[in-house]
């Protein structure tokens, strides 16, 4: 059994929440989201890769993708999978609007540690026909084996709604069928829509039906069916 999306709540990740909390100044940020969210420090990426495997192996599950959740956290993820590599497959979020996210991209999967990286176009406002998106695909076909992961429909974040943040989303920029274009013109690039589409199950079986290297993920316990 392999589990094709879990997502790597590292140091770098509880810290990047901690930023962006009001009156969290007395600590560190990674403790202040940590000790209002009342969870167990994740420690080193070393430490929190063991954790996993512990629970994999509790679960019976032989592998897993990790992914880093918030932009410019692929170490963490690269150093879970150099140190169980035979346990773990790298994936990394990357925000296409800030102009390093190819370069950022393509080192990353040069360390030859990552293999996946992952859109979120309703989070960081962008269209998925915009060359920025398309920049990244070009660093995903000339490395052949790389995933790009593009979440669509619904996106709720439930670590920001328990530390009462709020999320600056927007679903227009979800619609599956937004990717048509893009997969069909990388036909040898994997492309991954999670959670069934997220409440857009037709959008993405269409996109699904005519590009061929799109496929889909079943995560989030079915949740998408509140919406049929």
């Amino acid at each position: 059994m392999n589990d094709a999306h879990c997502h790597f709540f590292s140091t770098p990740f509880f810290a990047a929440l901690g930023r962006q909390l009001k009156g969290a100044v007395d600590r560190p940020p990674h403790e202040a989201s940590l000790a209002r969210l009342g969870w167990d420090a994740p420690g080193t990426a070393e430490a929190l890769a063991d954790a996993w495997v512990t629970e994999l192996d509790r679960a019976g599950v032989s592998r897993a993708v990790l992914i880093a959740s918030v932009p410019r956290d692929s170490g963490s993820v690269a150093t879970a999978v150099a140190r169980h590599p035979n346990r773990f497959v790298g994936f990394f979020m990357v925000d296409p609007t800030q102009p390093d996210a190819p370069a950022d991209a393509a080192a990353a999967i040069d360390s030859g540690r990552l293999r996946g990286i992952c859109l979120f176009p309703t989070m960081h406002r962008f269209a998925i026909q915009d060359d920025s998106v398309r920049r990244l695909f070009d660093v995903a076909a000339a490395r052949p084996g790389t995933t790009v992961f593009v979440h669509c429909g619904v996106l709720t974040v439930g670590v920001r709604q328990k530390l009462g943040l709020p999320s600056a989303f927007d679903i227009r920029y979800g619609n599956p069928l937004d990717l048509h274009a893009v997969a069909s013109a990388y036909p040898a690039v994997p492309v991954i829509i999670p959670h069934f589409g997220a409440g857009l199950f037709r959008e993405a079986l269409m996109v699904a039906d005519l590009c061929a290297n799109v496929r889909l993920d079943t995560s989030s316990s079915n949740g998408w069916i509140k919406y049929h």
